[in-house]
């Protein structure tokens, strides 16, 4: 399978996510694929991404940012606690290159601080794994599926993020995994 590789996603100087929360999802990740999954030491700088009217981060020229960093063979997660936006929507929780090789999430919208609410550490690694196989399933040329238990269903809020699972259905796990026997 596949090797996947975390990248932290900063604006300028300030820190990336936690390193504890990343190295929970890359181990979780590890798990959901059965594919080897790293941190990258380096923090990659997106504050060239911001929009200064908008107070958020493009995440289309993150991704083609990104793709210089990219290896052959392994797919590339960033992740940052910056609010992403694509023009034609008010945020989004992360988004990825289709059939490519990167992927970026969002933990800005995925804290329950976002909505008012205590922090919840153990609901923020939840919703981390889910859009963050959600969006290395699109790199898998996965398109958004009609399983609403699928972790491919689309979320545009976090209540659908919450009730959706993990796992893929049968037919996305399929063409993600094609030939090895899960």
């Amino acid at each position: 399978m596949t090797p996947i590789h975390v990248i932290p996603l900063a604006n300028g100087g300030a820190g990336g996510p936690a390193l504890n929360l990343l190295e929970h999802l890359a181990a979780a990740l590890a798990r959901v694929f059965r594919a080897p999954c790293r941190i990258r030491p380096d923090i990659f700088d997106v504050s060239f991404a911001l929009d200064e009217g908008r107070h958020q981060y493009y995440s289309t020229a993150i991704l083609r940012r990104m793709e210089r960093v990219c290896e052959p063979g392994v797919r590339v997660l960033g992740v940052t606690g910056c609010d992403l936006f694509v023009p034609v929507l008010t945020f989004v929780f992360g988004e990825a290159q289709l059939d490519g090789a990167c992927a970026t999430v969002s933990l800005a919208r995925l804290k329950e601080e976002a909505y008012g609410m205590p922090p919840r550490e153990d609901l923020l690694r939840e919703r981390l794994l889910k859009e963050a196989v959600h969006e290395l399933g699109h790199t898998f040329g996965l398109r958004h599926c009609a399983d609403w238990r699928c972790v491919m269903t689309s979320s545009h809020a976090v209540e659908r993020l919450d009730v959706k699972g993990v796992d893929f259905c049968e037919g996305c796990r399929k063409r993600v995994f094609q030939d090895r026997y899960l």
